[in-house]
This record gives C-alpha cells, structure tokens and sequence, in this order.
C-alpha cells in the first residue's frame, strides 16, 4: 500500500462516516499531489466532487471532510483551498515510512495487483515480411513494448502480438523480388525492374533456394513457384524482423497469420455473425465525394453497418471480385483477437488514422461494447546526424535499418529516445544528441542519476559506511521533497497504464533525476550538504539510504521501458 492508496482508504473511511456523503459514487474523488507543492503534500477534490449530488456547499462539505482527516495522527495540517479543494500536509514520519518501503519492497515498489487482472491484447509493430526492420518500424515497436511491460507492472496480464500480412498482393511482389535473386544466384544478371524489392537483404534468401532446387524453377511459369517462393520468403523476412527486433529486447508472445487466419474462414464467421444481427447488408457504395471517375458505376457490396457506431459511412468488407477488402479481414482478424482478451490495444503509424473509426465501430459491434479498445497512433521519426537530416541507406534498398541504428548507439539509447516525446508528435532522433553527456539528453540525465547512487554506495562502502540502520530522523525538509518526488512513482504507473501512455515514466524519471541531481550539486558548494560526509557517518548513512531508494525507483522505472541501469559512466 502507498501513500496514495492509503489516504484514499483514510478518505473512504471519512466520507462513510459524514452522513451526506457516504452513500455516494466516489469513482471520480481523487487524492494526488497538489499542483502546487507550497500547498501541502496531498490533495483530494472530495468535497468539489461530491456537494453537487448531496445537496451541499462545496466549502460546508470540505469543513465536514476536513475536519475528519485532521483528526489522522499522520496529518499535521489540513487547509481548504478556493471552493473547496482540501490541502494536506503530512507529518515527516511519514514520508520516511515511504522511504523505508520503498526499500522493503524494492523491486516491486509502484507494482499494482489486481484481484481478477484484466486480459490485455497489445498488437505493435505488424510491419509487412517483405524486408528487415528499418527506422520507420522502431518508434512504434518500442511504444507498444513499453506500454505492454507498463501495463503487466500495472497488475494486467498481457499478450504482445504481431499480425503478420502475409495474405497481400505485397507478398507476392516479394515472391517475385526473390525468384529474380535466385536467378541471380544460377549465374543469370539481372536487373530489378520498378515494382519489385531491390533491397540486398533478399540475396541470402534466392542463394539459400538455389541450393535447395537448383534450376528446376528458373524457367518454370509462375504458377510453378510463386506459392512456394511466397512461403519461403515471408519466413525468412519474419526470421530477419525477429531478429531486429530482439536487437531492442522485443520478443513477441504471438504470431497471427492473415493467411492462416483466411483460411480458417475467420472473415466468413464474422459476417456470419454480424449479418444475423443485421449489422451486415448488400447495398451500393455512394460514388465517391467530387467529379465522378468515367469508369465508376454502382456495384452490390457486403457493407458493414459502422454509420451506427460513429463512423462517416458504412464500409465494405468484400471487393466485387469476392476478395475480403482490408477492412473486411482487419474486422475478423479484431474478431479473433477479442475472443481470447478483455481489452485490445493496437499500436499504428499516424498514417492510418483514417482506419481508426472503421475499426472501432467493427469491435464494439463484434463485442457487444464488452471489449476496450484503443489505438495509439505513432508518429513517424526523423533521423539526423548534428541537425542534419540522414541519407538512406543504399545497402538495405532505400530505407535506414533499424539494426544499424541500434549498434551505433544501443539499444537502451534508442528505446529511452522513443519514449522522450508522446506517440502522436513528431521527433527528431540525432544521433549526435542521443549520446550527449548532458542534461539536454535525458538518457544521459537519468542514466547519470543511477550511476550517481551507485557510485555513492561504492565510496561509503570504502569508508566503511552502510545504509543499515540509517536514523532517517537526520533527513531534513529538502531531502524528503525527494522522498515526496519518489513516493509519486506508484501513481504515475497507475495513470500511465489507465492513459496508455508509457512516455509518463520517462518525464517522471526525467523530473526525478533532475531534482536529484539538484540536491546533489548543492554539495559542491556546501560541503555539509554532500551526500557523503565521511567524518559523519551517521548523516552519510541516511543519505545513502535515501539514495539508495531512488536508485530503486529509477531502476524500477528504466525497467518498464525496457532500459537497463548502469552502474558506472565512462
């Protein structure tokens, strides 16, 4: 229990016992910081939230609550702010009671628990197996990571999910890119004509054929081996991806096939179904917006009902030909995944924004309502190198790979960066500025923090000084500001998994490097405000300890992002 949850529990117990209030809905009380921290330590909008419903002044009701939570042996002072938010500040003991189980709990500090944890599916990165992954991919690969690991320290189980498109016209172009390279692998020159992969990363895979069939398909028809160059090629794009991304510590629970998924007759099982809640029906696409094209005339589609869930237009799920529309095998594909998960979450590049209501409309239709689901959208990132922008890379076809970034810089350089902005802004990733030794770079900044506490604990462990036994009471009003910094880091993780937005840990983390950082350069100035002291031990152990806290919190933060802490900077 944190100091949140506990004074939430305080406040419960308060408002059972003020007649008015007690039977009222509390879902939107809330007890957090104040935004100003000259106001206290705690604040709750009880009193604002719930006078409406009783019948009451806002400012009666928070005389009656606060009056109540005065009576707390952990409250030294309770104060009514404008009309009616409450103000608490607590007694020191009890932030070093957080500190203290900060510690205790370690690793699991901010961890949430849930009695009955919802079931979450999160489907990242799905990029198209038709080459290795490339910078375009790695934002949202790294978002949908995070927010998974965000999400499972939050009390949900998870599954991480990739949605392989191997049922696309794309995969064929890739067939065909791959049988040009296993000519080329016979001793046939070649020239990749427009409309076909050029990328190198495909020479390994026509070699690997040519040794296994030598020229039995060099003049086959295409019938002949487009089937099995299709197979072959998508699995071992899929070897490639999995491997870039493991590069970034990203490993999958689940692969889905569209292909398999068609075959299984998934789409036709949702249509099924929707049609028999005639929520599917023939009818005529209205010509598009504008000057009619000369070739358009009306045709009789299958069309999804999405107008009734807020959606501009209903949409088909079949082309003319019989072939499933993306629509139509994204709607099964939703279906199938809700079958098995409370809550889905999709992560998407910004350029499918416009697929955002149709797909929403096909959950809660398939679902009843009964299933969550969100998308985050991730904006692109542009590369540079010192403020300019980065040439692509010839060697991979036309595109920066993701694997080159990460061994220029590393992995936790690249996954701290991507979660330095929200999803849906845009961002600038210089290669010269991620590795930057200052406060401008936060990966440095909160990096430098944790080395900062383990090279602490190295020095007074030289001395002879440990954490053990540490009388906190020699903590004063500046150092446990820290500990109030750190005891937010429960809340955070819940508000953070409740927005899906995992880029909260990194400002936190950020804030709570800087103000660190700022308690400790006060010592270059004032020798006595050192965080080692070696002719006083007793104040050096209490300040370890509370270093040693937040060194646990920030690992515990880099953890969730998936970023290691290191223990000593070069």
């Amino acid at each position: 229990m944190t100091i949140y949850t506990r004074f939430t529990a305080h406040l419960n117990a308060a408002l059972d016992q003020i007649e008015p209030l007690a039977t009222l809905d509390r879902r939107a009380v809330t007890v957090e910081p104040p935004r100003d921290a000259s106001h206290g330590d705690l604040a709750t909008n009880a009193a604002m939230v719930l006078a409406k419903p009783a019948g009451m002044n806002p400012r009666a009701a928070a005389e009656l609550i606060a009056a109540k939570l005065a009576a707390l042996a952990e409250v030294a002072r309770v104060a009514i702010a404008g009309p009616g938010f409450i103000n608490l500040t607590l007694v020191d003991e009890s932030w070093r009671d957080e500190l203290r189980a900060i510690t205790a709990q370690a690793g699991d500090y901010g961890r949430l628990v849930h009695t009955d944890p919802p079931m979450v599916n999160i489907e990242y990165v799905s990029a198209n197996p038709t080459g290795p992954m490339h910078m375009g991919h790695c934002r949202g690969a790294v978002v949908g990571d995070a927010l998974a690991a965000l999400l499972e320290f939050a009390g949900h189980r998870v599954t991480r999910e990739y949605y392989v498109n191997d049922a696309g016209g794309q995969v064929d172009v890739l067939a065909r890119s791959v049988h040009l390279r296993y000519r080329e692998a016979l001793g046939e020159a070649i020239a990749i004509p427009e409309g076909l992969y050029p990328g190198e990363y495909l020479v390994p895979v026509g070699q690997a054929l040519a040794a296994e069939f030598g020229d039995r398909y060099v003049a086959a028809g295409e019938g002949a081996w487009l089937a099995l160059f299709r197979t072959r090629a998508v699995a071992a794009m899929m070897a490639l991806i999995k491997a870039d991304l493991a590069l970034l510590g990203i490993h999958h629970d689940l692969f889905s096939s569209e292909a398999a998924l068609q075959a299984a007759g998934k789409p036709e099982a949702a249509e099924a179904m929707l049609r028999a809640r005639d929520l599917i029906y023939d009818g005529v696409l209205e010509a598009p917006k504008g000057e009619t094209p000369e070739d358009w005339e009306p045709v009789v589609l299958p069309l999804f009902r999405s107008t009734q869930f807020g959606d501009d237009q209903d949409r088909p799920i079949r082309k003319s030909t019989g072939q499933w529309t993306y629509f139509g095998a994204d709607l099964a594909y939703h279906f199938q995944k809700s079958q098995s998960a409370d809550q889905l979450i999709d992560i998407w590049g910004a350029d499918h924004a416009g697929t955002v209501k149709r797909i929403t409309a096909a959950v809660q239709a398939l679902t009843g309502g009964a299933t969550r689901f969100d998308v985050k959208l991730v904006q692109m990132v542009r590369l540079l190198r010192d403020g300019e922008p980065v040439k692509m890379s010839k060697r991979a076809g036309n595109f920066v790979t993701l694997a080159d970034v990460v061994r220029e810089v590393g992995k936790d350089v690249v996954r701290f960066t991507m979660l330095t902005r929200k999803a849906d802004a845009q961002m600038d990733f210089d290669f010269a500025k991620v590795v930057e030794a200052s406060k401008d770079n936060p990966v440095f900044y909160v990096q430098y923090a944790h080395a900062r506490t383990r090279s602490l604990a190295r020095k007074a462990a030289e001395a002879g000084i440990t954490a053990n036994g540490a009388d906190l009471g020699l903590l004063d009003a500046a150092e446990l500001a820290l500990v109030k910094l750190a005891a937010q880091f429960p809340r955070v993780v819940e508000t953070a998994a409740a927005a899906r937005e995992p880029h909260r840990i990194a400002f936190y983390l950020y804030d709570l490097a800087a103000a660190f950082h700022a308690q400790w350069n006060v010592g270059n100035d004032r020798p006595e405000r050192r965080f080692l002291i070696l002719d006083n031990p007793g104040l050096t152990a209490a300040r370890l300890y509370l270093a040693q806290a937040l060194g646990q919190v920030i690992r515990n933060g880099l953890h969730i992002m998936g970023v290691a802490a290191v223990e000593e900077l070069s």
